[in-house]
């Protein structure tokens, strides 16, 4: 007998594999690449003992564990859903039904708003003086603004380097601008535990990618130890920028 085999299977087969692959890298950026493989033994010895052998008694107890187990990944992995759900609403064309529903717009700066966030990291690099600022942009950061300081106030160099000063009951936190506002000050950003990340970057960094992989905000970091620039934006980091470059890519609209 001959299996028919259609583009329909073609298909099917793969956008198994691309949600296998995406999953994948979901957990390795997590640190649970050992759960996924253990998670994929488990599936195949259940398709060698219910359908391959046909053990029935052994069969319908993996079944059972099967159904539990949904469940039991659902808690176990609810950052990396909501990771996945969230990627997936921010992709460029998914956005644009989210703020047509919504009735939100992407928060585009102009140079002249964003100059004082330039300008005061370039003060801050040169001084050495650490600092992480998140720039809200499509997706609303209400979470993480509550978890600073409440600030409203004009996007002004002085108050963002004050607020970073070595001094500053609010400096080790993070700075959020919304609406072309600064929102808060000294707020909580989830930390990427993507193992990729060089280890010569430090918990601002971590915090940055953290905070880009589940939002589609610009997160400005300056590092305290170097003086280096860098911005986390989508999951990826743009390292050792300056001050001609910052501005580029803080203004741009992708």
């Amino acid at each position: 007998m001959f299996i028919e085999f259609g583009v329909k299977d073609f298909i099917d087969i793969l956008l198994v594999a691309f949600l296998l692959y995406y999953t994948y890298k979901l957990m390795k950026a997590s640190g649970s690449i050992n759960v996924f493989v253990g998670i994929l033994v488990f599936i195949l010895i259940w398709l060698v003992v219910s359908q391959i052998l046909e053990m029935r008694l052994l069969g319908s107890i993996f079944d059972k564990l099967v159904s539990v187990g949904v469940l039991a990944l659902l808690i176990l992995f609810q950052d990396e859903i909501r990771h996945f759900l969230i990627t997936l609403g921010s992709h460029q064309r998914a956005s644009l039904l989210v703020r047509f529903l919504a009735g939100n717009k992407k928060e585009l700066f102009e140079k002249d708003d964003i100059m004082p966030v330039v300008l005061a990291c370039l003060n801050m690099s040169k001084q050495r003086i650490g600092a992480l600022i998140v720039i809200e942009r499509s997706i609303p950061l209400y979470d993480i603004v509550r978890t600073g300081e409440l600030l409203d106030a004009n996007i002004n160099q002085r108050l963002i380097e004050n607020i970073f000063f070595k001094n500053s009951p609010l400096h080790d936190g993070a700075m959020v601008i919304s609406k072309k506002r600064i929102k808060a000050a000294g707020c909580i950003l989830p930390v990427s535990h993507n193992l990729d990340i060089p280890k010569e970057l430090g918990l601002r960094h971590r915090a940055a990618m953290g905070i880009s992989q589940v939002t589609d905000s610009h997160a400005v970091i300056v590092s305290e130890e170097t003086g280096a620039i860098s911005v986390a934006y989508h999951g990826q980091f743009f390292l050792s920028l300056s001050a001609e470059e910052l501005e580029s890519i803080l203004t741009k609209e992708n």
